[in-house]
């Protein structure tokens, strides 16, 4: 039997597992569902440019500063922004944990689903040769 054909039957007897890495402290689904909203989304956009204060923040959203400290909040529980009160002012700026476990969450389910498909190909591959 060649080296490729062995490899193919070894590929078939071991699917690939995922093992997650995501920081077990960031909840993937609220992280998820905190990057739903069309309002935090705006407001994380807006503090890629820069960090800024809350009032500055909610200026062009047209929502009260209540709801703009209650999306916040959200955004912070998920570590996406971080808060800083310094005198009168409370200074947002974005929180890098959020992100990376989202793109770790993302390269996890990626490395899955590439090598699911890589598995398929090589099963289309073994039953076009057996054709």
């Amino acid at each position: 039997m060649s080296d490729r054909k062995s490899q193919k039957k070894a590929d078939r007897r071991s699917p690939p597992r995922m093992t997650p890495k995501v920081d077990p402290k960031i909840d993937i689904d609220r992280l998820f569902q905190a990057l739903g909203d069309p309002t935090r989304r705006a407001m994380l956009d807006r503090l890629t440019r820069s960090p800024m204060s809350v009032s500055a923040l909610a200026e062009p959203l047209g929502i009260t500063l209540t709801a703009v400290a209650q999306h916040l909040q959200v955004l912070e529980e998920c570590a996406l922004v971080q808060t800083e009160k310094v005198g009168r002012v409370r200074t947002c700026r974005i929180e890098p944990a959020g992100f990376d476990a989202l793109e770790q969450w993302i390269a996890d389910h990626r490395t899955v689903w590439e090598q699911r498909l890589n598995l398929l190909g090589l099963l289309l591959e073994d039953s076009d040769e057996e054709s």
